[in-house]
């Protein structure tokens, strides 16, 4: 069962442990949460017991570049739904390794005069980014534990470890709860913590609107502004829409080659186009433009991952060579943008369930999840496979 966001809120500033979860039915688990300005020697001891045994720490952009320099031995991976730069242990943290050890780690990552010359790698403490604008940019575990931290007053850096069931494996949303009633740990989900920053805090806006019309139909094309990056969005938008509609929505991420180039190595355009036809025949819908190429890496660095897939690459190594997840899509700013249209139900044209994460907690509910299935050819047929056994996208 879960619990209310201001008795989550009490607990953490007693310095107690609580637990966040993706979404309550959620398969992927969920992870042990402290204020880090709040890590206890026994807190910690508790995630190393209960958790995976690695302990990490979120960080605000900024504080992460302090501590880690983007030059300094610097790696990039992907766990618990989120990136980490590197490990770390204080100079003076003795092995590192036990509780103590990892304690005094993370109350010298928040010290203000503190650089990558006081730590040294690889350590026991690993370094999560959390994204400017947190779970309202991108709904990550590293997001909502800086963010939980933040609204409970406290500097925006939470400590992290996965939670494990007793046969040792990632525990589902089902064990959780259990062992959550039992160890009297409240519950909180990114969706909670969403909506509980949505009440106070929006960081996208509508800039201009004109009518677009297009092969596929009248739309009127909205432009929308990130006021934390200067970033352009745009929303087409098909018909009247009522509050209480359910909406046809696609939400795309810019693709140069596969929108404009019509290229053959993936289905963007492909997908573009089905989706502003399936909205004109709907006679209603949405659109959102979100600009962010190549899976959030930008123009250049996709040049240079489909150069390493020409070398026998897939899609997500080459991404990972490069020093990027294999996903940095945000699709938080995708709701932002849906909640200022003031569309609430929608069904969604996706094959990528990672779009639906999130969503909610923006006071959007999807109703229906629309599949849009486009046919291979030669060039991205491994690319189709990538997709559907390495990222889970549903065919």
């Amino acid at each position: 069962m879960l619990d209310k966001i201001d008795k989550v809120i009490k607990d953490v500033i007693k310095g107690k442990i609580v637990i966040i979860v993706d979404d309550e039915l959620a398969e992927s688990g969920g992870v042990f949460f402290m204020a880090s300005e709040l890590a206890t020697k026994e807190n910690t001891n508790y995630m190393m017991k209960y958790g995976t045994g690695f302990t990490y720490i979120s960080l605000p952009e900024e504080k992460t570049e302090t501590i880690t320099l983007s030059q300094t031995n610097h790696f990039s991976k992907q766990s618990i739904s989120d990136t980490y730069d590197l490990s770390v242990d204080y100079i003076n943290a003795g092995t590192g390794i036990t509780a103590e050890d990892r304690t005094l780690t993370i109350k010298k990552i928040l010290e203000e005069q503190m650089n990558y010359n006081n730590f040294k790698t690889p350590g026991h403490v690993f370094i999560m980014k959390s994204a400017n604008g947190g779970v309202l940019k991108k709904a990550g575990n590293a997001e909502a534990a800086s963010d939980l931290a933040s609204i409970s007053g406290y500097y925006p850096s939470g400590v992290i470890s996965e939670i494990l069931n007793e046969d040792g494996e990632v525990a589902n949303a089902e064990q959780i709860f259990q062992f959550a009633l039992k160890e009297n740990i409240k519950v909180v989900t990114i969706e909670t913590i969403i909506s509980y920053r949505r009440e106070k805090d929006c960081y996208v806006f509508q800039e201009a609107e004109a009518n677009l019309p297009t092969e596929y139909g009248e739309f009127r094309m909205v432009g929308f502004v990130n006021k934390l990056n200067g970033e352009h969005h745009v929303a087409l938008v098909h018909g009247t829409i009522d509050v209480n509609d359910e909406v046809l929505v696609r939400v795309h991420s810019e693709c140069l080659t596969g929108d404009a180039f019509h290229s053959l190595k993936c289905d963007c355009g492909e997908q573009l186009a089905a989706a502003l036809m399936n909205i004109e025949k709907e006679g209603k819908g949405v659109l959102l433009y979100l600009r962010q190429e190549g899976r959030g890496i930008g123009l250049i660095n996709k040049i240079k991952a489909y150069k390493l897939q020409e070398q026998g690459m897939d899609t997500e190594e080459a991404n990972i060579a490069l020093g990027f997840p294999a996903d940095m899509r945000d699709y938080g700013i995708g709701a932002q943008i849906l909640s200022e249209l003031n569309i609430r139900k929608i069904r969604l044209m996706t094959n990528n369930p990672k779009k639906i994460i999130g969503l909610k907690g923006h006071g959007i509910e999807i109703i229906e999840r629309v599949p849009l299935i486009m046919d291979t050819n030669i060039y991205n047929k491994r690319y189709f496979e990538t997709k559907k056994e390495k990222m889970g996208h549903l065919y």
